[in-house]
């Protein structure tokens, strides 16, 4: 019992006493010793566990980076030595805020605009020089899913279009978008699933998702919904920074009708991290994670890996970003043995 606990008893004693008409306490226990340091080797146990964790905060539950996340638990788990821990994140700025911010977050999966929009937005001093990036991923389309009735994206001019949360990749991407093509909507910020039943109902006139094909908010559509992908204009301003994307029926063989495809924009997915300096316990970590992702990385290109992993490529840099000096050692030594030198 804690040493408030008795005090509390020797109170309640001496009240009852009183009441009793005696003034005699009830009897109390002697005071238990207070719980001692674990034992050597469960702190020991407990700097080994922590020692190689790695936290990773992806997406929400309908999105790619909780998938891709999944699977770098799932091949580099190795227990004690490595322990990969995925985290449902809120989107690409929040993410990047955590890296920074939150204890246990070391990594994150982000788009790869957001440090550029951060740094235009003046949100975080100093965040080129404190998260790098491990590697380029893949690149992520813009889904833009519209209601019946909505035939191009200059019909959303003043209605509603749900954005993801504030904060999110898509909020941020959508922000942008919409204002290089000079649409002005009405933002929702509703969580992905919720926004999807508004849509089914004519609540809202479309609905924004960036995320790496096949969605799988999406691909569990039935036939005949009703709703539709809207085409998207790629204009000279949004190529200077986003990449052509196409949305496509065996994609999506409920929502693309067969043979045709749906033009729209991608934009780069990153593995970024919190730039420790080296020496340090967290560096050792991370470098320990970013071994063991380049030695098996072959191992995330078979199934049941997501499908997106056969578009990442090693060697591909993030324009902008700084890479993680141990990554981009391997990196380099890699393509030293495919070059021979």
């Amino acid at each position: 019992m804690s040493g408030q606990g008795l005090e509390r008893r020797r109170l309640l004693g001496g009240v009852l006493g009183g009441m009793l008409g005696g003034g005699v306490a009830l009897p109390v226990r002697a005071q238990a010793p207070l719980p001692g340091t674990p034992p050597a080797s469960l702190q020991a146990m407990s700097a080994r566990a922590n020692a190689g964790t790695v936290g990773i905060v992806s997406g929400g539950v309908d999105g790619t980076y909780v998938r891709i996340a999944a699977d770098l638990a799932a091949v580099l788990d190795s227990g004690d030595e490595l322990r990969v821990l995925p985290i449902i994140g809120r989107g690409s700025v929040q993410n990047l805020a955590d890296i920074m911010f939150l204890r246990g977050v070391d990594i994150g999966i982000v788009q790869s605009d957001v440090l550029a929009f951060a740094q235009r937005q003046r949100m975080f001093p100093g965040v080129t020089t404190m998260v790098h990036y491990i590697a380029k991923l893949y690149d992520e389309e813009l889904h833009l899913l519209a209601a019946p009735g909505i035939a191009g994206v200059e019909d959303l001019e003043g209605r509603v279009v749900n954005v993801d949360r504030r904060g999110s990749g898509t909020a941020m991407t959508a922000q942008l978008v919409f204002e290089g093509l000079g649409i002005r909507i009405e933002a929702a910020h509703d969580p992905q699933d919720v926004a999807l039943e508004r849509l089914r109902t004519g609540e809202i006139a479309a609905m924004a998702f960036v995320a790496g094909q096949p969605a799988r908010i999406f691909a569990q559509l039935p036939q005949g919904s009703g709703l539709r992908f809207l085409p998207l204009p790629l204009t000279p301003a949004l190529l200077d920074t986003y990449l052509p994307a196409r949305l496509t029926a065996a994609r999506y063989p409920t929502l693309v009708p067969e043979g045709q495809e749906v033009e729209t924009l991608a934009v780069g997915a990153a593995m970024a991290v919190y730039a420790w300096q080296p020496g340090t316990e967290r560096h050792r970590k991370v470098a320990r994670f970013v071994e063991a992702f380049f030695a098996r990385f072959d191992e995330f290109r078979r199934p049941p890996r997501h499908a997106k992993w056969l578009e990442v490529n090693l060697a591909a840099q993030v324009p902008g970003w700084t890479r993680f000096g141990v990554a981009q050692m391997l990196a380099t030594r890699m393509d030293d043995g495919r070059t021979g030198r």
